[in-house]
């Protein structure tokens, strides 16, 4: 047992002793890692988003319901929503979703990096609303500087050295839980899941690694949505509206089957947002 609790998440009881040794056997994310491509057949969503937008102010995206889709799926299957520290797997409190925004719509922008809170109750509305805030608030000309990135401001006056030491300290830090509760609550890396819109950077066939500093144990990289060939219900070839999502978790949180199997529920609300948003 660790001698402090942590303030973002909570021991996860009960496990069987194959997976508490994982931690042990696979040190690292990037060691534990499993990737899988999903691809999502997008023929109803589109329709369904321009209904939406029809009757809504603040028009919704494909990228808020895949932001949408994730937070519900991560809800319906704690399980996913784990990581590990210490060499322990803990249950995370809450589901926080990360993502990159463009500052700007040039190339010289700076990526402002939005770390954002999703409660179970959370509605589609509510989503497009607050994301599309803090996008705009991201892109505005007086863009509001964040905790994090005061800090890093103030860490790169640091010489190298010394640099390395105190990143060593923060991960030893975490490592015993004594990582103070608001440099994680403002940390993209302390985060359910980070998504990355590289479709919309012109992107795709990419995965992404996960980030040994932090705790986010699932990535996903959005590739761009097209056109693309399938197999018709008839056995015929025929051409529908289609995007693949390239995730990557790590498995040590729990087994890969039921990862993968989560990871379902995303797929179903992107392709059919009729049946789960009212």
């Amino acid at each position: 047992m660790p001698l402090f609790s942590r303030p973002d998440g909570t021991l996860v009881p009960g496990l069987s002793p194959v997976r508490y040794i994982m931690p042990y056997l696979m040190k690292g994310r990037n060691e534990s890692v499993v990737l899988h491509e999903a691809r999502f057949d997008l023929s109803r969503t589109h329709d369904w988003l321009a209904r939406y937008n029809e009757t809504h102010e603040r028009k919704g995206t494909l990228f808020h319901l895949l932001l949408f889709a994730v937070a519900r799926t991560l809800h319906e299957r704690p399980g996913l929503n784990r990581f590990i520290s210490g060499g322990r797997i803990y249950q995370r409190n809450g589901v926080q979703l990360a993502f990159a925004a463009k500052a700007a719509f040039n190339d010289d922008a700076p990526i402002v990096t939005i770390k954002l809170e999703f409660p179970k109750e959370m509605t589609f509305d509510a989503v497009v609303e607050r994301v599309g805030g803090s996008v705009k608030g991201a892109r505005g000309p007086q863009t509001k500087v964040s905790t994090v990135d005061k800090e890093l401001a103030l860490a790169m006056k640091l010489p190298g050295f010394l640099l390395s030491a105190l990143m060593s300290f923060l991960r030893w830090l975490d490592r015993v839980n004594l990582m103070p509760g608001g440099m994680i609550a403002g940390d993209p890396m302390y985060a359910s899941a980070f998504l990355a819109n590289l479709g919309s950077l012109g992107i795709d066939d990419t995965f992404h690694h996960l980030f040994e500093y932090g705790t986010v144990s699932l990535f996903g990289a959005v590739g761009r949505a097209e056109k693309v060939v399938v197999v018709g219900e008839d056995g015929k070839p025929a051409v529908r509206d289609g995007l693949k999502l390239c995730w990557t978790f790590d498995e040590r949180i729990n087994d890969g089957f039921y990862c993968a199997s989560s990871l379902k529920g995303v797929q179903a609300v992107v392709e059919d947002p009729a049946r789960f948003i009212t």
